[in-house]
């Protein structure tokens, strides 16, 4: 299924397709996508009102790869490959994720909204999160489906990047979305794939620890959540790619 754009309907419908493509993500991290000492829930956004799924590890010191999911140490399968430099300070007047459980939050899967990107303000307390959160040893998945805005000429991955190291990431011409999971390893690592409407989203890397990650098939969440969404505005959205 191709990727939509999502410009064509107003916030609110992408708003609900959201919260479904949340709960298909975890939905399909807990169908043994993760090991068994590894489980994911929805979690409140710090940023905004769009859920965060969070991946939460149980109380053992290493997570447990020979056990329920299929966790690989092999180097993850992306276009771009980059290194962001030192490991980040963490930032003033940032907002921490908390939980009301000891359970200790390794990774978190963020869906990009429009809100996110709607001013300058809400685009810094993303961009602020993430830093903070990898500061803190917390890995990364973003998915970014929107166009870009005059915030992110170059999508979502480059403003972090600047941030980060002073550097811009130039995505290839046209493909301006982005799949990107930050490694929180020292040095950081970022593995991105630049995506265009129209295009695929390929499966990306869910880091459990340094260098242990599943494989998530982003496509397939994408699908499902998709199909909830109601007739009347599927048509809107298929007529306008047409």
């Amino acid at each position: 299924m191709p990727i939509h754009d999502w410009t064509r309907v107003a916030d609110g419908i992408f708003h609900d397709f959201h919260q479904e493509w949340c709960t298909q993500i975890k939905h399909r991290l807990n169908a043994g996508l993760l090991p068994s000492d590894h489980y994911a829930l929805l979690d409140q956004g710090a940023v905004g009102v769009e859920p965060d799924v969070v991946t939460l590890q149980d109380r053992s010191d290493e997570p447990d790869a020979g056990a329920g999911g299929v966790a690989t140490l092999a180097t993850p399968k992306t276009r771009f490959v980059a290194e962001l430099g030192k490991y980040p300070p963490r930032r003033k007047n940032t907002v921490a994720v908390k939980h009301t459980s000891d359970d200790r939050v390794v990774a978190m899967i963020e869906v990009v909204s429009q809100g996110n990107k709607a001013s300058d303000r809400a685009l810094t307390a993303l961009v602020d999160k993430v830093i903070d959160l990898m500061a803190k040893g917390v890995h990364l998945l973003i998915l970014d489906v929107h166009q870009p805005t005059s915030r992110d000429p170059r999508g979502i991955h480059s403003v972090i990047s600047e941030a980060l190291t002073g550097d811009e990431f130039t995505p290839p011409e046209g493909e301006l979305l982005t799949a990107v999971a930050y490694e929180a390893s020292r040095p950081p690592r970022a593995y991105i794939e630049p995506l265009r409407v129209g295009g695929t989203l390929p499966d990306m890397p869910v880091f459990l620890r340094p260098g242990l990650h599943v494989s998530l098939p982003v496509e397939g969440t994408y699908m499902a959540a998709y199909q909830d969404v109601p007739p009347r505005w599927r048509r809107v959205i298929e007529t306008a790619a047409d």
